[in-house]
């Protein structure tokens, strides 16, 4: 009995594994990744906690301190090169990034798992023109504990102009529900 219990245990989590899955919530398919169902979430500004507070570097070797982008809206999209919800979106992000940026919104990428190269060769293939953070230890990830499951990759936080987490995406976001996340907090500042 306990033989054929560990056989139906090990076949269901190698089903939630098998490349090829739909990419529904809470399904992994492809490279080992968690896919998030594109459902986001919201926090009206007395439901939001403390500005997040992190510092990172940059794939070109630039330090980035989220505080210095207090008084602007930040976009943080969670990602890594061998995700293919993350290649999907990559488009899309470019244009909200060529869109928003005169708006006072920043977008950046965090990425906790490639090396340099791996990353690099991402952006080049992408045309990524804003910058992403080398993660590494996942610190980034451990700065939003509670907001960003790192096993939901891609995963998108919209920080308001205090650094607060305003909005979330677990997944691919849907660039015209990310495109109203953001307007919802700019228009917040107005």
């Amino acid at each position: 009995m306990r033989v054929a219990a560990a056989a139906l245990t090990v076949v269901a989590v190698l089903a939630g594994c098998a490349p090829g899955g739909s990419g529904q919530a809470g399904g992994a398919v492809d490279a080992g990744y968690e896919a998030g169902d594109g459902s986001f979430k919201t926090w009206a500004p007395d439901e939001r906690g403390e500005p997040v507070e992190h510092t990172g570097t940059t794939y070109a070797g630039d330090e980035v301190n989220l505080a210095d982008w207090r008084g602007d809206v930040v976009v943080l999209n969670f990602w890594y090169a061998a995700c293919p919800p993350c290649r999907a979106e990559a488009p899309d992000l470019k244009k909200i990034h060529e869109d928003y940026t005169g708006e006072g919104v920043h977008v950046l990428g965090v990425n906790p798992r490639d090396e340099a190269r791996t990353a690099q060769a991402f952006e080049r293939t992408f045309s990524v023109p804003y910058p992403s953070l080398h993660d590494q230890g996942a610190r980034a990830v451990a700065a939003l504990e509670g907001v960003v499951p790192l096993q939901a990759m891609p995963s998108t936080v919209v920080l308001d102009d205090e650094g607060r987490v305003a909005a979330r995406v677990l997944g691919q976001a849907d660039p015209s529900v990310l495109r109203g996340l953001i307007d919802d907090v700019l228009a917040e500042e107005a």
